[in-house]
């Protein structure tokens, strides 16, 4: 194995370190951790528990990855795990804490995301691929974030709340219920303005898909039509593209409801 490990770091007993891993100064590995190839490590960076970490990650000087969660029910030396994906990118002063027992005993991070510093992910989160956290972008326990999405800075994201694929939301936003796929919101508490138009451009949707799920968008959160009403006025009358399909599905999966109109209140009941 090739590896560059600076001289004051310390790596514990029981971890596992692929090829070509670099660790910094005085960073610190211990616990059960797994390496994949081509990892950095940096400078003051902890690296704990049972935690996994894949190929190609960079992990920034003063980060803390897969140390205890934040949560009162956990009880010290529970065996909970953080699995992270490949390609990932956690800025200074990150934090990605491992799962509680209750909420399943995993946090999983996909593949290729952006943390910027102070990003933090709390216990039993799911975090897809893609993703770009802006600096202190915040996730309390157990929220789902999908892929593609954004997250301004100084955002936070309250507890079991779901975002959905492609949504963009804006900095110092309040995130109370669960933001669809494709919108655009930012406040306090977050408000739905209009689907992601620039973000869906560059990820090439046409226009005419565009066009449907601009319309899906009206009936579900500016019509002022009930949840359920809008969803089944949805599915009669706007095509059924892809991203239609998704947009439905999650809102019906919906426990804690959608965020509200930038233009009128909507009802859940």
């Amino acid at each position: 194995m090739s590896h560059t490990i600076h001289p004051t770091a310390i790596i514990g007993d029981g971890v596992r370190l692929g090829q070509n891993v670099v660790v910094g100064p005085y960073a610190v590995i211990d616990g059960e951790v797994v390496v994949g190839d081509n990892v950095e490590i940096g400078a003051h960076a902890t690296v704990t528990g049972w935690t996994s970490i894949g190929t190609g990650c960079r992990i920034f000087p003063h980060a803390s990855i897969g140390s205890d969660p934040q949560d009162k029910k956990y009880k010290r030396g529970d065996k909970t795990v953080l699995e992270i994906g490949a390609d990932n990118v956690f800025r200074e002063f990150v934090t990605v804490n491992r799962g509680t027992v209750e909420g399943g005993g995993i946090t999983r991070v996909g593949n290729n995301n952006l943390f910027m510093a102070y990003a933090h992910v709390a216990h039993d989160c799911r975090v897809g691929s893609e993703c770009v956290f802006a600096n202190s972008g915040t996730l309390a326990g157990h929220v789902t974030v999908e892929d593609r999405v954004i997250i301004g800075g100084l955002t936070a994201i309250h507890q079991f709340c779901r975002v959905g694929t492609m949504a963009m939301i804006g900095g110092c936003s309040r995130v109370i219920q669960d933001v669809p796929p494709y919108a655009l919101c930012v406040g306090g508490p977050a408000l739905i303005y209009n689907i992601n138009s620039i973000g869906l451009k560059r990820a090439g949707m046409t226009s005419s898909q565009m066009k449907h799920l601009k319309e899906a968008f009206r009936l579900l959160i500016h019509s002022g039509l009930s949840r359920p009403n809008a969803i089944e006025q949805i599915v009669k009358d706007v095509e059924h593209t892809a991203e239609v399909t998704h947009l439905v599905d999650f809102a019906r999966a919906s426990t804690r409801g959608l965020c509200g109109s930038s233009k009128e209140s909507t009802s859940d009941e």
